[in-house]
């Protein structure tokens, strides 16, 4: 196993919001053989965090947004949580050192919704850590998005926080700095890509072919740089020049958009391995950068509201196998590349597909691919997606087996109305995989079981405008 040099140690954002996770423990297994040395996740579960004892892995763990409002009205809610998910597995031996309270709670889309609740929130675990004796070991942060600041000009000398939660985030960074806690940020260049058809494509990357932002003296090359010092302009002109800072989620999609690609993505991540691997830093920040790479595995459950993107951004696929090739050493030291998961089990290889002798005019189609969409995934479906080169069958026959592996290969589940038929011979083709489920604990599949019979009694039609957008 390889190290990452002259680092603060790099971590991976463990996702679980998939429909069959490979075990805890394998995962654990993953992040030590790729050399990871810190996991952030979002929420406490009990098989999570269990797999984490004696990893000697660093954990953050988080809290959700939707627990805030309980927290910042009850000190002993915060108490409880911190006893039950802190202080019981520090003792069993889980290396916790940080508490992230609520996740880009202040992002604007949310319209304010956690406004009034992180801040006491945040106020209340600090209490209860200590109270439990785990201050000083164990920090809580909250985890915003690069949006909480803006550079009006562009330049990160005129970085500030943004004018309608100043006084909320200067509150939260005092409160962060009296107590010896980190700003974390999540930055992430796609979004800025993806949202803006303008963005320089090469601006977002790290090799140096964007034509620069001149800031005075100091000329930026990378959005993550000039990003990254927007902020540190903004703590510096508050008062706050030396808060210390932890990048938590930096990465890049690699399907569900036109950007979201394979080739960009090992560009940005082994360009951003590369960069701080130096231990230069930034411009306004030298020294090393303390960084979580988001994230480690795709999530097939994920809201595609933001983006279709949104359960790509795994450097492993569901079943833990490397996507493309990343050094996490950065070009400053040896590796052989990602390691894939151990002991995987698969279901067995077949497929679901549409029949060859069915008729692409038959009325049961669209509305069949419509249901399978609405309850699987054809995120890879689309312009410019690793599967956007099928024709009409090879888009129904994807959908159809995504629905079919979603729910354990059922024979019940390859019927959509006698179109369907399962066969042995594995249709992938080019970049478009076909997969194949990976099995999960009986526990696991009874509980989906429970769900996809109630998913059974929704209208096949409420997902028409779905199979539409294929075609």
């Amino acid at each position: 196993m390889f190290l990452v040099i002259s680092v603060s140690g790099i971590g991976a954002n463990w996702g679980t919001q998939t429909s069959h996770p490979l075990s805890p423990t394998t995962v654990v297994q993953m992040l030590k053989d790729n050399g990871f040395q810190k996991a952030k996740i979002f929420d406490a579960e009990e098989g999570t965090m269990s797999a984490l004892k004696k990893s000697g892995l660093e954990v953050m763990v988080g809290i959700p947004n939707d627990m805030l409002a309980t927290l910042a009205t009850s000190s002993k809610a915060a108490a409880d949580w911190v006893s039950k998910n802190v202080s019981s597995y520090i003792s069993d031996g889980v290396n916790i050192r940080y508490v992230a309270v609520g996740n880009e709670p202040f992002l604007q889309t949310y319209n304010g919704s956690f406004l009034q609740t992180t801040f006491p929130s945040l106020q209340n675990i600090q209490r209860a850590l200590i109270k439990a004796g785990l201050s000083s070991q164990v920090k809580a942060t909250v985890p915003l998005n690069a949006d909480v600041y803006q550079s009006p000009s562009g330049r990160p000398s005129d970085g500030d926080f943004r004018t309608d939660i100043h006084d909320l985030m200067l509150a939260i960074v005092k409160f962060l700095s009296d107590n010896a806690a980190p700003f974390t940020v999540n930055i992430y260049p796609f979004i800025s890509l993806y949202s803006d058809p303008n963005f320089p494509v090469d601006y977002a990357f790290f090799d140096g072919n964007a034509s620069p932002v001149v800031d005075g003296s100091t000329t930026y090359t990378n959005m993550f740089d000039a990003n990254h010092d927007t902020l540190v302009w903004a703590l510096k002109k508050n008062g706050f020049a030396n808060l210390p800072v932890i990048i938590g989620e930096i990465g890049w999609p690699t399907d569900g958009d036109v950007n979201a690609n394979i080739q960009y993505a090992q560009r940005f991540n082994q360009g951003f391995m590369n960069h701080i691997s130096t231990g230069q830093g930034t411009p306004m920040r030298p020294g090393p950068i303390d960084a979580y790479l988001f994230s480690l595995i795709d999530e097939d459950e994920k809201s595609i509201q933001p983006g279709n993107f949104e359960r790509h951004w795994g450097i492993f696929t569901y079943d833990g196998l490397p996507k493309y090739q990343l050094n996490l050493a950065g070009t400053t030291a040896n590796s052989r590349g990602l390691v894939r998961a151990k002991n995987v089990k698969y279901l067995d290889k077949k497929w679901c597909v549409l029949k060859p002798s069915a008729n692409l005019d038959d009325s049961r189609i669209a509305p069949s691919i419509s249901y399978a969409c609405g309850n699987a995934d054809c995120t890879c479906l689309g312009f410019k997606t690793s599967c956007g080169n099928l024709d009409a069958r090879g888009n129904i026959s994807y959908a159809f087996n995504n629905y079919y592996q979603k729910n354990d290969q059922d024979d019940v589940a390859c019927g959509f109305s006698n179109l369907a038929t399962i066969t042995n011979m594995d249709p992938t083709t080019g970049t478009c995989r076909f997969g194949i489920m990976i099995e999960v604990d009986s526990g696991f599949s009874w509980k989906m079981r429970q769900i996809r019979k109630r998913e059974a009694a929704l209208p096949l039609l409420v997902f028409l405008q779905l199979f539409l957008t294929l075609f």
